[in-house]
């Protein structure tokens, strides 16, 4: 039985993963033309490596078919709800920071906190008859976050690309979005309220409470080792 990692396909978030384990003496390389997902692991034996979408790792992980993940930590908490009952998180690789934040337009000179904000919801609905629309595609999270901080009248849009332009097309009066520099939501003319981030993302090192680890007990231990970690309780 060969211990399954997956790691992003492609992308800078693929070569830094690469990079990450090389540090640790582990060579992970793609095998094949570009167009395959096929890849191999030197430096531990019994290690297979699946690449996939960092979208898809998180349900991978749930499902048991692969042992552990690189994704971003905003994909594995929107994805998975009770996201700790089903993936222990191993390893913080110290890249791929965003922050997911709330924006809205810089008109609205009176916003700048969630309190703001929650007053404006109230007078929007009061005056328009319906919820001040937020455009995300992290459901889980924002909602989590607003009703933390009190706020109540709004309603979540879903916006899977292009999220900053919601507002210019009419289709939402605010975003939550992730961001790294806040130069998309400068150039159109957003502004990020001054509360914490929703959540400070960064690519992380996951393992799979689901899987079956049986069978690959003295593997994960020379690669923990390798990577310098731990036992991790749960994992059988």
């Amino acid at each position: 039985m060969m211990l399954k990692l997956g790691v992003p396909s492609k992308g800078r978030l693929m070569d830094k993963t690469f990079a990450w384990f090389a540090t640790h003496g582990l060579t992970l390389q793609r095998t094949g033309a570009d167009r395959e997902y096929a890849g191999s692991v030197e430096g531990v034996d019994g290690v297979e490596l699946v690449l996939l979408s960092a979208s898809e790792i998180p349900r991978e992980l749930a499902a048991g078919r692969i042992h552990l993940g690189v994704t971003g930590s905003d994909l594995v908490r929107e994805t998975l709800a009770d996201w700790q009952a089903q993936v222990a998180e191993l390893a913080l690789m110290g890249f791929g920071h965003a922050d997911l934040v709330v924006a809205v337009p810089k008109a609205w000179v009176d916003v700048e906190t969630l309190d703001d904000l929650d007053a404006v919801a109230a007078a929007f609905r009061a005056r328009h008859g319906f919820r001040l629309r937020i455009a995300t595609k992290y459901h889980r999270l924002v909602r989590e976050y607003l009703r933390a901080h009190g706020v109540a009248d709004y309603q979540l849009v879903d916006s899977q690309g292009a999220t900053e332009g919601t507002i210019k097309n009419l289709t939402a009066e605010a975003i939550a979005d992730i961001t790294s520099t806040g130069e998309t939501l400068t150039a159109n003319h957003l502004k990020i309220l001054r509360d914490a981030p929703v959540h400070c993302s960064q690519a992380t090192l996951f393992a799979s409470r689901a899987a079956d680890w049986r069978g690959v007990a003295e593997t994960r231990a020379r690669l923990f080792g390798k990577l310098g970690l731990g036992d991790v309780p749960g994992l059988e």
